[in-house]
């Protein structure tokens, strides 16, 4: 798999030690498209996509892809690691589906901006709550439309 992956992304590397095998890219949607359109691998589902908030001393951020191939029995991850001062990353939504909403609840959840999204809407907090519940630094509200929040 790192051989075809590293044909669009030399700088691909395989994150030691994961399950799934996880493999950090700095291309991602190239490598995303090749990944689906490849008939040697055909990765023709996004099952899940996760947000990881490294905290403040790092200063980094991840969205981690897991893939799925119903064909081949394969499951794969790639992994990217975002500025948490500024997390951008491509959105996905143009080679899978699913990352429509996928994409939405973790950018609901951490802030997590994917660039180029259909639809960025909030999907699992109110459109005016403030802050992303998942980071390290949340601050709950102590009132939300005048209804106590904090127990």
């Amino acid at each position: 798999m790192i051989e075809i992956i590293s044909k669009i992304d030399d700088r691909a590397v395989v994150v030691g030690n994961s399950t799934p095998t996880t493999i950090q890219v700095f291309k991602l949607v190239e490598v995303a498209t090749e990944l689906y359109n490849n008939p040697q691998t055909y990765f023709d589902q996004l099952s899940c996509v996760t947000g990881i908030d490294n905290g403040a001393d790092t200063k980094t951020m991840e969205v981690i892809y897991h893939l799925y191939s119903i064909p081949y029995n394969l499951s794969l991850a790639l992994k990217v690691i975002l500025d948490r001062n500024d997390p951008r990353v491509p959105t996905l939504s143009s080679v899978w589906r699913t990352a429509n909403w996928l994409e939405r609840e973790t950018y609901d959840m951490f802030g997590i901006v994917f660039e180029n999204h259909p639809d960025p809407r909030r999907i699992l907090m109110p459109a005016d709550w403030d802050g992303f519940p998942l980071r390290k630094d949340y601050k709950e509200q102590e009132k939300y439309r005048e209804v106590q929040v904090k127990y």
